[in-house]
């Protein structure tokens, strides 16, 4: 496999980083691929991950993490269902998948 590790960007008082937590921990469980935790890591984010318009960065934010040392984002924020609830499973699924087309 070509994925060295999970990293996810939260905060303890962003309400969403709970559930990416849960998400990347739950793949990470299923794939047997290392999680890497940074709160906070706000030059994490710059260098690499989705900004918006005005150049920002939202928390939190998951990536994986090549053998070569390449970083990929993977998402920001957590899907929501149709009552616009955080949708873990559709998470999940989004996380997977990237992680299977790398390989």
């Amino acid at each position: 496999m070509n994925v060295e590790s999970i990293v996810i960007v939260i905060a303890d008082w962003e309400e969403r980083s709970k559930y990416m937590m849960k998400i990347c921990e739950e793949v990470s469980k299923l794939k047997n691929i290392p999680l890497e935790v940074r709160r906070e890591d706000y030059d994490f984010l710059v260098n690499y991950g989705e900004k918006d318009e005005f150049g920002g960065v939202d928390i939190p934010q998951s990536f994986i993490k090549l053998k070569d040392g390449t970083i990929k984002h993977v998402m920001t924020k957590i899907p929501d269902n149709e009552k616009g609830m955080p949708d873990i499973e559709a998470g999940i699924k989004e996380l997977l998948e990237k992680i299977e087309k790398e390989g």
